[in-house]
């Protein structure tokens, strides 16, 4: 496959998912605000991952992530079929923590330094 290709098919599968988000999927553990953030696809093409991030406290974090991972088969079953695909990739979710590592790391960024020695 070729790297455009590739490409153009990892970006439907984030739209796809982030369409079955937005009111496709019922589950009441989805209630917290759900962003899509990067798909990942194997080079085998047979797992896609999926990187999430999820608002809230961390038990609500962890019901979203069990939620979607209750609903992957479902979201398979529906990517292999509005895209067409000859192979349906085995969904995976993860908690996407980029943007708390971004600021811890600008929070200390922000902190005086200490003196060092006399």
């Amino acid at each position: 496959m070729s790297g455009h290709h590739r490409e153009r098919l990892v970006e439907e599968i984030r739209q796809e998912i982030e369409t079955m988000l937005a009111g496709e999927l019922k589950d009441p553990r989805l209630a917290p605000s759900i962003l899509v953030t990067e798909a990942r696809l194997s080079p085998d093409q047979s797992q896609v991952r999926v990187f999430v991030t999820v608002e809230g406290a961390e038990a609500e974090r962890a019901d979203a992530l069990a939620a979607l991972e209750s609903a992957a088969g479902f979201i398979r079953h529906e990517l292999t079929e509005r895209l067409q695909l000859r192979r349906s990739p085995r969904v995976e979710f993860a908690l996407d923590r980029s943007g708390e590592v971004g600021a811890h790391i600008e929070e200390l960024l922000r902190q005086p330094k200490k003196a060092v020695g006399p």
